[in-house]
């Protein structure tokens, strides 16, 4: 098992644009017991302090992760409970969601509980033919409580989100790109995840972030509540150099020849 149970790396892309990728790499399982909480809090206060163009979360190993480590919840109180919850929404799922970037995450295997709640806070989800997904807390007496129900039911639907919960079963790649939860199936997943990811770093990365606040803002108000913030999010792009030169370059060499620098 490593010293450090991620890894957080930051490369360029071809053009010049910077990816980070941030891998699960803590043993056979990579269980996600309180060094693994820890290091990706870290990781993610590292990644918003100074955000990539683009991020990639993946895995080494067999499992992207076999789950929690239950020490994790023994003996705790209701109030210590609800500490634990409220300490990783503020410090992984949030923070993760509200990153001013596309963030892709690729599954290559078996994927658990909380591996799987941070999965459904990305934009994107990729996975390989052979992954395979779950939540699985009824077997401690528990529901999913870093985000995985409620962002699996707006993935998926309400009901499929109680039949994925409380069942506790596993399900396929194929599965839950049927219900919409992955967004694409891969062979070579990793190669597909990386490929992806350094696109998306290479474009139009500020008016991908405003892609992101608007989806939030309907996320958390609906239509209305989008539309009363678009105007402002989309209106503050025209004073960016990204949108200034993609218009100087349509215009005189034609569509898909603008480069874009994050500014």
């Amino acid at each position: 098992m490593s010293e450090k149970p991620t890894r957080l790396e930051r490369t360029t892309t071809d053009a010049g644009a910077e990816v980070a990728i941030l891998t699960f790499a803590h043993g056979a399982l990579n269980l996600f017991d309180q060094a693994m909480f820890d290091a990706v809090t870290a990781d993610v206060a590292e990644l918003v302090a100074a955000p990539p163009r683009a991020l990639l979360l993946r895995a080494e190993g067999k499992v992207v992760s076999g789950g929690v480590d239950v020490h994790v919840f023994e003996g705790l109180s209701e109030a210590e409970g609800t500490a634990l919850w409220e300490g990783l929404f503020a410090a992984i799922a949030h923070p993760l969601e509200a990153l001013p970037c596309p963030v892709v995450f690729a599954a290559h295997g078996l994927t658990l509980t909380a591996a799987l709640e941070i999965a459904l806070a990305c934009d994107i989800i990729l996975a390989s033919p052979k992954a395979k997904f779950g939540l699985v807390e009824t077997v401690v007496g528990l529901t999913p409580s870093m985000g995985g129900p409620q962002r699996m039911a707006e993935r998926a639907g309400s009901g499929r989100a109680r039949e994925f919960v409380m069942t506790g079963d596993l399900y396929t790649a194929e599965t839950l790109r049927e219900w919409g939860v992955v967004n694409q199936i891969h062979e070579d997943v990793d190669a597909a995840a990386r490929a992806l990811v350094a696109r998306l770093a290479d474009g139009p990365t500020r008016a991908h972030a405003a892609t992101k606040e608007i989806i939030g803002a309907w996320r958390s108000g609906g239509v209305r509540h989008a539309d009363s913030v678009t105007s402002a999010v989309s209106g503050a792009l025209f004073e960016t150099e990204d949108l200034q030169g993609a218009v100087r370059s349509f215009l005189d060499v034609g569509p898909g020849k603008a480069t874009y620098t994050g500014r």
